[in-house]
């Protein structure tokens, strides 16, 4: 069985993210969501809200299961007992930091695969920095997020 892990911060959950997740359902016996904890990073939404978004937005899709993670990726490749990350491309510049990443996590895990998707041309641009962005300012991300994701930005923009 192909087991992979799609690792992210998911801060919020684009339509980007569900294309790479829908397709690489169709590729793997089963993909697991990873929602980590990036210490680096100051997400809006805490690791269970954005669980539930990913949990509600995937429920679909057929052999996906939501999970986290904190500290290692490649220790919680060891915990789920496989060696293949899914990660999606949308840039030249995705390509260049996650060739990096993938590079490292082979050199802390010899037996670490990295397998690239492109993101569908109509996701391609979409971040969700700028999505996060753009609701701050007061503009419509429905074309970029699922409705439930959508709400529960607006909400958590307006209690900042």
């Amino acid at each position: 069985m192909k087991r992979a892990v799609y690792p992210g911060t998911f801060d919020p959950v684009t339509y980007g993210h569900l294309d790479v997740i829908r397709r690489g359902s169709e590729i793997f016996d089963e993909l697991i969501i990873a929602v980590g904890h990036n210490p680096l990073k100051t997400p809006i939404f805490t690791v269970k809200e954005r669980m539930d978004m990913l949990s509600e937005n995937t429920r679909k899709i057929p052999n996906t299961k939501v999970d986290h993670f904190e500290g290692m990726l490649t220790n919680y490749m060891k915990k789920m007992q496989t060696n293949i990350i899914l990660r999606g491309i949308r840039t030249i510049s995705d390509f260049e930091s996650e060739f990096q990443r993938a590079l490292t996590n082979r050199v802390l895990n010899a037996e670490i695969e990295t397998v690239f998707i492109m993101t569908s041309q109509e996701y391609s641009f979409l971040n969700s920095g700028l999505i996060k962005e753009i609701v701050s300012l007061g503009g419509d991300v429905s074309k970029f997020v699922p409705s439930d994701v959508e709400k529960r930005l607006r909400q958590s923009s307006r209690n900042q």
